[in-house]
């Protein structure tokens, strides 16, 4: 064949290599992205994932899957354009740069929603994606894995899509390989399949997953911990049995070491796992507190700061509303001075409600322990975020619930007693309740009362007749003379000085 016939077609594929190239690189660059598809780009690289150079074929799908990782509408812009069913039967038969950058393509428009998940798995790439998972290659299974977590990531239906295409045991296989991103990846294909419902979950675990999942939590790098500890967190959340599947893998104490991690992310993931597994009964609860986890859990706290701390708090919460004596373990272990700090300075309102929620927990089991909650000075903050007007509904809820079955149990006086000034009528009832059931048999406390001016305050209050509250007055009032009563009743002042003058005029 002559020179001049070739030349044409040299400069013809070159200029095809040149053209997916450059869009492929501008396609990094987001600013580049509005030009790229008025120029219609997406016509002009949907032929070229058919040609016959494997490089250029390559370079279109690396370029397409740019473009619809960038933005929603350029991911559906390849599912319009009919792309999808190009890139699922290459994926049999292509090399593993192709299959590599097509598996890419896939993951983009997965990752955007739940339709373009659907319309990945409508096009057929799961079976051909749960394929690659038996490459050789461990960057073609990453890329496989990756394209299959996005997918599970958005709905139920979608997760069980992956499960039912074989998936499961694959990505099991995955993380037992050498390479840490493959591991990486797998991990959180796993976590985005267990998170949605209890049977996902139990696929997993009877996968076989668990085992190579507890023996990841003391690995080096640190996302692939936290994609481990996550997984193990969205296993146990579901029921007791899936929480004890995690336990009996022995991933305790080594998770604990995990909450003094150098990775925060690591720390969070850790103290999210243990929170799932400790919500789930007393008995877990007990074999959590039996590993230390107490002491641990109260540390992360104090040094956590932001919502990072969130798991932490409803842990202690979960453990201390199983029974009074976890409740009193964690009192001994100082978690009440963490809490009360996250309920004070916390700028996060979610973070306020767990921490009077778990307060709430610990402290309403008996004297004991409202009275260690007293004793901190728990009550008039619970009291100062109820009444704060910049409060959510949720955090006045969650406080209001707190403070009342603290006080419930409260019989430390002396700290009820300056709640007496600033509670509105539906807290101050309970406040009145405890000095009506405790005065009564302590004289002490009855003198007491009166000394710190705490009868005088309950005379100011205005009570409507047939109340709680007003119940509560006349109950309390009822201890003392009238004499004492009477001098501390409004217009009282009054009457001594009108007697003062009648008895000068006499």
């Amino acid at each position: 064949m002559s020179r001049a016939v070739l030349q044409p077609f040299e400069v013809y594929q070159k200029a095809r290599v040149q053209f997916v190239q450059t869009v492929a690189e501008l396609a990094k660059r987001p600013q580049n992205i509005e030009a790229l598809q008025s120029a219609g780009v997406m016509s002009l690289l949907r032929p070229l994932l058919l040609d016959c150079v494997p490089s250029i074929q390559q370079s279109a799908a690396l370029a397409l899957g740019r473009l619809a990782k960038h933005s929603e509408d350029l991911a559906e812009a390849v599912v319009s354009n009919e792309i999808l069913p190009q890139l699922v039967s290459s994926l049999g038969e292509q090399n593993r740069f192709y299959k590599k950058a097509a598996a890419f393509v896939l993951r983009c428009v997965a990752k955007h929603s739940s339709t373009l998940a659907m319309a990945v798995v409508n096009s057929g790439a799961l079976e051909a994606l749960v394929q690659c998972l038996e490459e050789f290659d461990p960057s073609v299974k990453e890329a496989a894995a990756s394209a299959l977590r996005y997918i599970a990531k958005h709905t139920a239906d979608l997760a069980q899509a992956v499960v039912d295409a074989g998936a499961v045991p694959l990505l099991v296989l995955c993380i037992q390989e050498p390479e840490t991103t493959l591991k990486r990846v797998s991990a959180g294909a796993l976590s985005e399949i267990c998170k949605h419902s209890a049977e996902l979950a139990q696929n997993v675990v009877d996968a076989g997953a668990a085992p190579f999942l507890s023996a990841l939590i003391p690995h080096h790098d640190a996302e692939l911990k936290r994609s481990v500890c996550f997984c193990l967190a969205n296993i146990a959340k579901h029921t007791i049995d899936l929480a004890e599947a995690i336990v009996d893998v022995d991933i305790f104490p080594k998770i604990l070491y995990r909450l003094k991690d150098t990775d925060p992310g690591v720390r969070k993931a850790a103290a999210t796992c243990i929170r799932e597994i400790a919500r789930q009964s007393q008995d877990l609860a007990k074999m959590i507190c039996s590993a230390g986890a107490v002491v641990s859990i109260v540390d992360y706290i104090n040094e956590a700061k932001g919502d990072a701390r969130l798991p932490g708090i409803m842990t202690l919460g979960f453990i201390g509303a199983f029974d009074e004596a976890l409740a009193m373990g964690i009192i001994a272990a100082k978690g009440i001075a963490p809490l009360k700090d996250a309920l004070i300075k916390e700028p996060d309102q979610s973070v306020k409600s767990a921490s009077a929620w778990s307060l709430g927990m610990i402290g309403g089991h008996s004297a004991d322990h409202s009275r260690a909650m007293a004793e901190a000075d728990v009550p008039s903050h619970l009291l100062a975020v109820y009444k704060f007007p910049e409060s959510s509904e949720d955090l006045k809820k969650k406080s209001s619930q707190a403070l009342k079955s603290i006080l419930q149990m409260c019989t430390y006086l002396p700290a009820l007693e300056p709640l007496i000034s600033e509670a509105p009528p539906d807290i101050l009832q309970y406040v009145l309740h405890q000095f009506q059931k405790t005065l009564p048999t302590d004289n002490a406390a009855k003198k007491q009362f009166v000394l710190s001016e705490g009868l005088k305050k309950i005379q100011e209050i205005k009570a409507n007749p047939g109340s709680k509250l007003r119940q509560y007055i006349d109950e309390i009032n009822s201890y003392y003379p009238p004499e004492i009563i009477q001098y501390y009743s409004a217009g009282y002042e009054q009457q001594l000085l009108k007697k003062l003058d009648d008895y000068n005029a006499d």
